[in-house]
């Protein structure tokens, strides 16, 4: 079975088909870096990473795309209430930007063109639809003519009478019809600006995108993901534009993943019910990040919590309690790999578990099954330890380490990812390692004796400061909830 993906274009799961074959040109929709980003953001780039992860890992060459919007009305206004310029701001917000990737453990695109670094290629874009009809100039602004073209709204499924019955021009707009956009904003005091034809000015938000997608994917390119959000306008008035200017098809595959909500609302600054990226990193480890972002499908909206996130935190304290009884047993730590294991001596058993995560991943890229057959490995690896059975317990750590690196649940050998679990929270917790291991070997010792209300009186104690006591064969461990 091959990659199949809802396309937004046709409303259907359909394979995934390339221009060549075994490669994959994606373009995402990057941000306006005018503030810190929030967990909404973070769906997005785990979702895209996750997409791009899962590409390579069956194969595919990916030339990676996304781009970064650093000239916006936001940043203009933001830059000047701060009383700083849009350069200095851009500067600053793009190293947040970056800083909140890496903390995300995402991969980095193969080229993340900026607006301010295109104009050029914009300016050629604009051309060629004035040359074509569709573009006019109107005091120094320039507008796409969007009744000129036809089949404007099949993304969005929009019927032209019916968005221009529900919009007006507003007073003072330069614009001829309701739904025409700016290719091109004439410049106002105090703003950046770039010379044109036109007279200077800047360009619109929807140009960009198109501009940047193309001088590197070329037309049409294969895929284009983004938020349920820019469907429309944004993602319309790419197509407008592209198609528009060269005649050809933009993008053969459309995929767009839904909202993170909080109490039903979609999450985002204007609305003010926002968790920045990094406020939620330094609660949890990035493993249950992404484990809580991917655990529900791409295309269903999202309800966040923190209790959904712990939950997911404790999912991936087990899956990691198991590969690091697993690394005790066999001597050796976890090893995240790259790709798939083309070894045909895989054991059958093994190679089942990897064949369902793929048939999950290959159905509209399933991540939520995806992670239920990873949960599946893993309990079985913990029959086989129980069951004193070693013949294919490397090979199953192994597989679950590569799968779980595929999602990005699994970054670090077990072990490690344990202890950084526990230092993490120890200042939380109102105590450090050395106190707690103290504490433990007195409550043993408290059983040994046969003082179970001494023994109990240190486990609450434990407890009420978020440390977990677990009791084995091997001993009593602890971790923090």
């Amino acid at each position: 079975m091959a990659l199949t993906l809802h396309n937004t274009l046709s409303a259907r799961v359909e394979p995934l088909e390339t221009k060549e074959p075994g490669k994959v040109g994606l373009y995402v929709c990057g941000v306006t870096v005018y503030d810190r980003c929030h967990v909404g953001h973070a769906r997005s780039f785990i979702f895209a990473d996750t997409l791009v992860r899962y590409l390579r890992f069956t194969g595919y060459e990916v030339n990676f795309v996304r781009n970064i919007t650093d000239i916006d009305d936001k940043i203009i206004d933001r830059a000047h209430k701060r009383g700083i310029t849009p350069e200095e701001l851009t500067a600053e917000t793009i190293g947040y930007f970056h800083a909140d990737i890496a903390a995300l453990g995402c991969v980095m695109p193969d080229e993340e063109p900026r607006a301010t670094t295109h104009i050029p290629d914009m300016l050629a874009l604009i051309a060629q639809l004035e040359e074509r009809g569709l573009a006019y100039a109107s005091e120094g602004d320039v507008y796409f003519a969007v009744g000129k073209l036809e089949g404007y709204g099949k993304l969005s499924k929009r019927k032209l009478d019916e968005m221009v019955a529900g919009s007006r021009v507003e007073v003072g707009d330069r614009k001829r019809e309701p739904l025409d956009f700016a290719l091109w904003k004439a410049a106002k005091p105090g703003e950046p600006s770039w010379d044109s034809p036109w007279g200077p000015g800047r360009p619109g938000w929807h140009l960009e995108c198109s501009a940047m997608s193309t001088r590197y994917l070329g037309q049409p390119f294969d895929l284009h993901a983004g938020g349920e959000d820019l469907i429309f306008p944004h993602h319309e008035n790419e197509i407008a534009q592209s198609e528009g200017a060269t005649g050809v098809p933009f993008v053969k595959h459309w995929v767009h993943h839904a909202f993170v909500r909080i109490d039903q609302e979609k999450m985002s600054k204007s609305v003010g019910n926002i968790l920045s990226i990094d406020e939620i990193v330094g609660m949890v480890p990035v493993e249950a990040v992404r484990l809580f972002l991917i655990s529900t499908h791409y295309r269903s909206p999202l309800d966040f919590s923190e209790q959904g996130v712990r939950e997911a935190q404790r999912g991936c304290e087990r899956l990691h309690e198991t590969l690091a009884r697993l690394e005790q047993a066999l001597g050796t730590p976890t090893a995240v790999a790259e790709g798939a294991e083309k070894d045909a001596n895989v054991p059958a058993a093994v190679r089942d578990f990897r064949d369902q995560f793929v048939t999950a991943m290959d159905d509209d890229l399933n991540s939520a099954r995806a992670t239920g057959v990873i949960f599946e490995e893993i309990r079985e690896i913990n029959r086989l330890l129980d069951a004193g059975e070693t013949e294919t317990l490397a090979a199953h750590g192994a597989n679950v380490a590569m799968l779980g690196g595929v999602l990005g649940v699994i970054r670090t050998p077990a072990q490690a990812y344990l202890d950084e679990g526990k230092s993490r929270h120890l200042d939380s917790s109102g105590g450090d390692g050395a106190e707690i291991e103290t504490l433990i070997a007195e409550r043993n010792a408290a059983r040994k004796a046969k003082d179970f209300a001494r023994a109990d009186e240190i486990r609450d104690e434990l407890q009420a400061r978020g440390i977990v006591l677990k009791d084995g064969a091997g001993g009593t461990t602890w971790s923090v909830q």
